[in-house]
């Protein structure tokens, strides 16, 4: 019998990648002998269960992507997984779609992105329960990268300012989210943090910053 768990992570993973440009999902991209993309982004996930915390993964899917369900089988005896088919378009739609089978703090993990330093979600999960949202974020300076990802003003290394997903103008912004953790109270404006159209918020957040995250959009890497 699974316990409720002490956090919750929403992993989509229903999209169709057409930029990634491979005959096969993007988070099974290999990165070295045994190692996807999928590990790699999960790492920090499997770090907070290690730590001691029951961890329920959420995994949006489609009917295309048996192969990551099986997949995943690995990770059967570090979560608690459960799959849902996405009925919704988009990733505020994917997350739309996870939200009613989450519980406690949640975290949004993207399959693509791969995010180091050691201890950050833990930490960002236990910012998330006193100021009700945190992300794990890395300095970017390149507007280009900004427009392409959830943009931030981080001040003092700590603290959001302002946050934009895919901003048309980055200059105020100094870097990119590559996790978000909303408190249990604050979950459903989750889908908010990817709408370009709605106000972002991540504003007042806490920021666990790290030295790099990568986004895997296209079999180069």
């Amino acid at each position: 019998m699974q316990h409720s768990p002490d956090v919750s992570v929403i992993l989509p993973c229903a999209g169709f990648a057409t930029r990634f440009g491979a005959p096969y999902a993007k988070e099974l991209h290999c990165l070295a002998p045994g190692v996807t993309v999928l590990d790699r982004s999960l790492a920090p996930v499997a770090e907070l269960a290690e730590s001691g915390l029951a961890v329920r993964l959420v995994v949006v899917i489609g009917p295309h992507k048996l192969d990551t369900v099986g997949y995943l089988a690995r990770y059967a005896t570090t979560f608690q997984i459960v799959f849902v088919y996405q009925d919704e378009p988009g990733l505020a739609g994917a997350i739309r779609t996870a939200l009613p089978l989450t519980c406690g703090p949640v975290a949004l993990v993207l399959p693509d992105i791969v995010v180091s330093g050691p201890g950050s979600l833990r930490a960002a999960v236990e910012k998330a329960e006193v100021a009700g949202w945190s992300v794990v974020a890395a300095d970017e300076p390149d507007p280009r990268v900004l427009r392409q990802m959830g943009a931030l003003a981080v001040i003092g290394g700590a603290t959001v300012k302002a946050a934009a997903e895919k901003p048309d103008d980055p200059a105020d912004f100094n870097a990119f989210w590559g996790i978000v953790v909303a408190g249990e109270d604050e979950a459903p404006r989750l889908p908010d943090v990817v709408c370009k159209a709605a106000e972002s918020p991540l504003a007042g957040a806490s920021a666990v910053m790290v030295e790099r995250i990568v986004n895997y959009n296209t079999a180069a890497g």
